[in-house]
């Protein structure tokens, strides 16, 4: 007599006479985070179905039942009335399990020739291809919000520093722009991870490939797949697409928390540049009088936690043989967690400019003659002293200017600057202002305000191309 199939068993479990240990089970369990993929999992099976039946395996009414139960299914989960079981190991399981108690023994059918193996690496790709795109429009509103906001504010001043130093003069849309431009490069990076995220393991099996001539094409097609991955071997094994995914997120956290690092400095009354709208900060329990930057904090520390994921991952992976192996079930935990982190911290930084105010006074008044050395030096280099000896000229005005107590290298008088070098003319005088030191940076990629307009142009039209 064959052995009883009851609801407390694996589907793997015919191999074995003893029941798994307890912890065991529980550590063996994907369930509570591969849930998340309940439709990319139903998705999968249904296309898989069909190529059973395109193959001969399954007949026009199997495949009418089994799309039937599927249905059902989706349902349950969706109106929240899925019931688990204690033998649900994973989310694959779950549906199939629930399916057969639906259509009966033809539920049976839908594994033949899948491994769990290409099963689970097809619903980890759909999902990811899904939140990424998602994360891309999110990251797509970011960079415009940037760019409409430079281009509104393209006639505001502000220091630009290196160091935390005060380095030179630049306009706020020229730094608001460097923004766009960094998160532009992680558009085009995204780009990259779709592509590879993108084909299809459905069909190889559990790692030698499919005996049935299922039409791996069709199971490409069927599920948005731009084409199907070539090697058995490597699609079983393969977390390449999850890595991609980790170190993605993580680049562009890495520059959402620079970002936010700015925005804090120049929040602090110390420099009083931006003020947060009151829907992205929090105050104290204790001092009323605080207002805090707690989404930009909370921007900078996802960070760490995703550089996390990254490298976790990236250890689990590292010495790992080829073809599957169970160490790779730690990938939904870190993927799920970086896409929705990213996710929500893309809408969050989104909220944050397009509601924060400047003060252009207060970046107006920052801004310090001092920051016009370079450009005194520049004014020597056009009438043909060599840049290192004008260098060294400009040194010796703003220790001048040190010494004397003057609050500007603008202070100096003709016959002081003369003193030190007497290629100083009556004309030094028109270096001393802002907006003519941002103008000259006309180059591209420079400050003025046609190169900076360039800029934006450039970016709207890379974001739209993407």
């Amino acid at each position: 007599m064959p052995k009883e199939i009851n609801e407390s068993m694996q589907l793997w479990g015919g191999r074995f006479s003893q029941e798994t240990n307890p912890i065991m089970s529980e550590f063996n369990r994907s369930f509570p985070d591969g849930k998340l993929m309940y439709r990319e999992d139903l998705q999968g099976t249904a296309a898989y179905v069909l190529a059973l039946h395109t193959a001969g395996i399954l007949t026009a009414d199997e495949l009418q039942e089994i799309n039937r139960g599927l249905e059902v299914i989706l349902t349950e989960w969706e109106s929240g009335s899925f019931q688990e079981k204690s033998g649900d190991e994973d989310i694959h399981t779950a549906n199939e399990r629930r399916l057969t108690e639906i259509v009966g023994k033809v539920g049976g059918k839908v594994h033949t020739g899948r491994s769990r193996n290409d099963q689970v690496s097809t619903d980890v790709r759909l999902y990811a291809r899904k939140h990424l795109l998602l994360a891309r429009q999110y990251l797509k509103d970011l960079i415009t919000c940037l760019v409409h906001r430079a281009r509104d504010e393209i006639d505001v001043l502000m220091p630009g520093y290196t160091h935390l130093q005060r380095a030179q003069p630049i306009r706020w849309a020229h730094l608001l722009s460097s923004y766009a431009t960094q998160l532009t490069d992680d558009l085009q990076r995204l780009e990259m991870v779709l592509n590879i995220t993108n084909r299809c393991p459905l069909g190889a099996g559990a790692l030698a490939g499919n005996p049935y001539q299922i039409d791996r094409q069709l199971l490409a097609d069927q599920l948005g797949f731009a084409q199907v991955i070539g090697n058995s071997l490597m699609v079983v094994g393969d977390r390449g697409f999850v890595t991609d995914s980790l170190y993605w997120g993580f680049s562009v956290a890495s520059h959402l928390s620079r970002m936010a690092e700015d925005l804090i400095l120049y929040s602090t009354a110390e420099f009083g540049f931006v003020k947060l709208s009151d829907a992205y900060s929090t105050g104290s329990s204790l001092m009323p009088q605080k207002k805090n930057p707690d989404s930009l904090e909370l921007l900078r520390g996802k960070c760490g936690r995703l550089f996390g994921n990254l490298a976790g991952f990236m250890m689990t992976v590292k010495g790992l043989p080829s073809t599957y192996n169970k160490d790779l079930a730690e990938d939904k935990r870190a993927l799920f967690d970086t896409l929705a982190t990213i996710q929500n911290s893309l809408q969050i930084s989104t909220g944050v400019f397009s509601t924060l105010s400047i003060n252009t006074g207060k970046m107006r008044s920052a801004l310090s003659t001092d920051m016009l050395a370079t450009d005194l030096a520049d004014y020597l280099v056009r009438k043909g002293v060599p840049f290192r000896e004008c260098h060294n000229i400009v040194g010796r005005v703003v220790n001048a200017a040190d010494e004397l107590k003057y609050s500007g290298i603008d202070i100096l008088s003709l016959e002081e600057l003369k003193a030190i070098d007497d290629r100083f003319l009556e004309d030094v005088h028109i270096v001393f202002d802002f907006e003519s030191s941002v103008e000259k940076k006309s180059a591209r990629g420079g400050t003025a305000r046609s190169a900076v307009i360039e800029q934006l142009d450039f970016i709207e039209s890379k974001i739209a191309d993407l």
